[in-house]
């Protein structure tokens, strides 16, 4: 039995409180109208809290709410009737009331700090040895209140702040400053991002994109951070709309198993099927259907870059763009596995991928997947600083331009996801 398997009851128990806390106080479909553009998801934001919204003369949105701890809640690449892309918890909104285990509004970019678990957890208070459900909180400056906010001029970009004071399992605490800044993407930086082959592609008038980046940043105010009391990382975490023919892809570094281990974890939750994770030459495909609780994760001897998802029944390819070092093998990166203590607490993911589906609990299954990301961590002096950069893009376009895009940005061919995910070819 893998180490990963031996915390997978602890596991189930976290992506439990995430992702069924939605479902506390369920109730059939018919009886809430159906919310499926941009327009219909801001009206109903904006009766709960202040949003603040990015546009851009070519339809472009993104919806920003620092009252829910500066989250990106969603986008939209044609207005106000495009397609609302972030997922948004309504059930967990409509409840109105303060959860200290995790407020979990949704939204396709949030902002968490590393690690989850081990001797340096931020969710499990110093004397906690057994890391179980009963005892997991968030922690309330992550958790609670708004960020303070500043909009530029031209609706282009937020910039948002928060001093926290934070506690670890081994009783270290951390005094920090974290911003957020989110602004949208032009045609420059998405020239810059993805290749000018990439760029030429999408405007030329066969597709719609948004696209916006959230610059990530936490500074140290106190004392000296040392490996020996533990770091911190910054996480990323996008929920986002799943559907029946969504596939998540995740490009990697090519090699032998002795040298860079597996290729992907896939066993946070048991093995998957191969009809719901296939291992390409080029990339790892990872349904994104909400019908099958599941996680894969990619190590920082595999990760790369950048990783999306195609969603075939929308004809919808999300990017994710984020910054790493150039070997981030040589890196540190939290493990947030739920094991105390830890043996490798600077060995964890770079890249998770979380596809939300039944559980044993029953109730309704809140259609969303998951694209996270996590910066590395480094011992920071007083006053230093450590930013993740998260880019995430949306282009709805025909097959065959999102064929050539995705093969840009991704390396794969769309043609052979849809076969070997779908099981068609068209």
């Amino acid at each position: 039995m893998s180490r990963r398997k031996t915390v997978v009851a602890a596991f189930l128990g976290l992506v439990t409180a995430v992702a069924l806390v939605c479902s506390v106080q369920a109730r059939a479909e018919e009886d809430r109208p159906a919310v499926k553009n941009y327009g219909q998801v801001k009206a109903y934001l904006g009766n709960h809290a202040k949003c603040v919204e990015l546009a851009n003369q070519a339809g472009g949105r993104v919806l920003v709410c620092p009252e829910y701890q500066g989250r990106v809640m969603t986008s939209s690449l044609d207005g106000d009737r495009g397609m609302s892309f972030g997922f948004v918890c309504r059930d967990f909104i409509d409840k109105g009331t303060n959860d200290l285990r995790f407020n979990n509004f949704g939204g396709e970019d949030r902002i968490w700090l590393s690690p989850e678990g081990g001797q340096f957890s931020l969710w499990f208070k110093p004397g906690v040895k057994k890391q179980t459900l009963e005892d997991w909180y968030t922690p309330k400056d992550m958790n609670e209140g708004p960020w303070n906010s500043k909009v530029k001029d031209d609706a282009s970009e937020v910039r948002m702040t928060r001093a926290m004071n934070l506690l670890n399992n081994s009783g270290t605490k951390f005094k920090i400053d974290a911003a957020r800044e989110v602004r949208l993407l032009d045609e420059a930086d998405i020239a810059e991002l993805f290749g000018k082959s990439f760029a030429e592609t999408l405007d030329g008038g066969k597709a719609k994109s948004v696209g916006y980046e959230t610059i990530n940043s936490i500074t140290n105010r106190g004392k000296p951070w040392s490996k020996k009391t533990g770091l911190l990382s910054i996480w990323i975490l996008g929920m986002f709309n799943s559907s029946p023919k969504a596939v998540v892809i995740v490009p990697y570094v090519a090699g032998d198993e002795a040298e860079l281990g597996p290729v992907v974890c896939s066993d946070y939750f048991g093995e998957l099927s191969e009809d719901r994770l296939k291992v390409l030459p080029e990339a790892i495909l990872f349904r994104a259907d909400s019908k099958y609780r599941s996680k894969i994760g990619t190590s920082r001897r595999r990760a790369v870059d950048v990783l999306g998802s195609i969603d075939f029944e929308n004809e919808v390819l999300t990017l994710v763009k984020f910054n790493i070092p150039k070997n981030p093998a040589e890196a540190d990166y939290m493990n947030n596995l739920w094991e105390n203590p830890l043996k490798k607490p600077y060995d964890g993911d770079v890249i998770n991928s979380y596809n939300n589906g039944p559980s044993d609990l029953g109730g309704k299954v809140d259609q969303f997947y998951e694209l996270e990301t996590l910066s590395p961590a480094r011992e920071l002096k007083t006053g230093e600083t450590l930013t993740h950069k998260s880019r995430t893009l949306h282009v709805k376009a025909d097959m065959k331009t999102l064929g050539k895009l995705a093969k840009a940005a991704l390396g794969v061919d769309l043609k052979t996801v849809r076969t070997k995910m779908m099981a068609e070819k068209k």
